[in-house]
């Protein structure tokens, strides 16, 4: 045993959650970004200003999305070159296979084709050949084994989540916005868990809902210590940056989950507000604008006639509300004292 552990500890091989549902998921996600994201914004921008081109880079850009997610997950497990570049392969594999779920695919099946990949690097004289294909025959072979699978689970439970906010659209509207809310501020990918669920229609409203009440109110509730600079890096970067500060004191998150808590059923039961663009952006709140961007695609993709009610309804739920609540609730426990100068200063 004492020697397996040596070598898991010389090939930088760790097997913990940190390792694999933090680093390994938000990397992940920054290779949707990368792609899918911006593949989808650019093709957005390409149909409405009848610009053929940027359409085709966009189409480009979204093909490698599942090459991209998996060398960004071997990147984020510091895996060798050779590792790093057959996982292209293993991307391409899971995430066709995995189909609607192919985000979580590529996850599971990038993280173990690395890990092996890592285990026989560099211990043959013909690392060339052993190196790559291992980690291309385990990626491929699981990707066909288990990738539908994964899918298939995927599909069903966004599906059911899907389904269930229709059906009750205040509860789920409630429990979306706050779990993904929570989600985005937390050290994990909102964007990747939404991509993997295709969370979109009035689910993808709710969780839009909830991530902006998170970056947004932590923007504004901040704004006495970190001025405009954290408006910014917070309002249109990350809620993250809060992390530290939540850790000292639970407290200030109680504002914006409470407002996600709001905006959430306000969303799906008076705006009827849905995020049928890309999934991904369901997960990504005001980071970018690209959860509003997302909205409108969606808006755009459906041919719908958008009306002065739809902008109301997204202005309100993105930035008002949210801007509005926390704020109340945060100068509420600023008097009772659960939140103290400081508390909420990003390093």
């Amino acid at each position: 045993m004492d020697k397996f552990k040596e070598f898991l500890k010389r090939k930088n091989i760790e097997i913990s959650a940190k390792r694999y549902a933090v680093d390994a998921l938000g990397a992940m996600a920054q290779g949707l970004f990368c792609t899918l994201l911006i593949g989808t914004i650019l093709n957005t921008i390409g149909l409405q200003a009848g610009i053929d081109y940027l359409v085709t880079i966009g189409g480009f850009a979204t093909a490698m999305s599942g090459p991209a997610m998996a060398v960004a997950i071997g990147y984020a497990l510091q895996a060798p070159p050779l590792v790093l570049f057959s996982l292209l392969a293993v991307g391409s594999a899971a995430n066709t296979l995995g189909e609607a779920g192919g985000p979580f695919a590529v996850l599971i099946i990038s993280v173990i084709a690395a890990e092996f990949g890592k285990a026989v690097s560099k211990e043959t004289k013909i690392d060339i050949i052993v190196t790559p294909g291992v980690t291309i025959i385990i990626g491929v072979v699981l990707s066909s084994l288990i990738a539908p699978h994964i899918g298939t689970l995927a599909n069903w439970l966004g599906n059911l989540i899907m389904v269930s906010t229709t059906l009750r659209p205040f509860m789920m509207g409630i429990i979306v916005a706050v779990l993904v809310g929570i989600a985005l501020t937390l050290p994990i990918s909102s964007a990747a868990i939404c991509a993997g669920l295709g969370l979109v229609g009035l689910a993808g409203g709710a969780a839009v809902a909830g991530c902006c009440a998170q970056m947004v109110g932590f923007a504004v509730m901040s704004f006495y210590e970190n001025k405009w600079g954290g408006l910014i890096s917070q309002g249109i970067g990350t809620s993250m940056l809060q992390m530290g500060n939540i850790v000292k004191n639970p407290r200030i998150w109680i504002p914006p989950i409470i407002c996600s808590a709001i905006t959430g059923p306000i969303a799906t039961c008076i705006f009827h507000l849905e995020m049928n663009g890309s999934p991904v952006s369901s997960g990504m709140g005001t980071c970018g604008l690209v959860g509003q961007i997302g909205i409108y695609s969606g808006w755009v993709a459906d041919g719908k006639t958008v009306t002065g009610f739809d902008w109301l309804g997204m202005i309100l739920i993105c930035f008002i509300l949210p801007a509005v609540i926390c704020s109340v609730i945060c100068t509420i426990e600023r008097k009772i004292g659960w939140i103290k100068p400081g508390d909420l200063k990003l390093g």
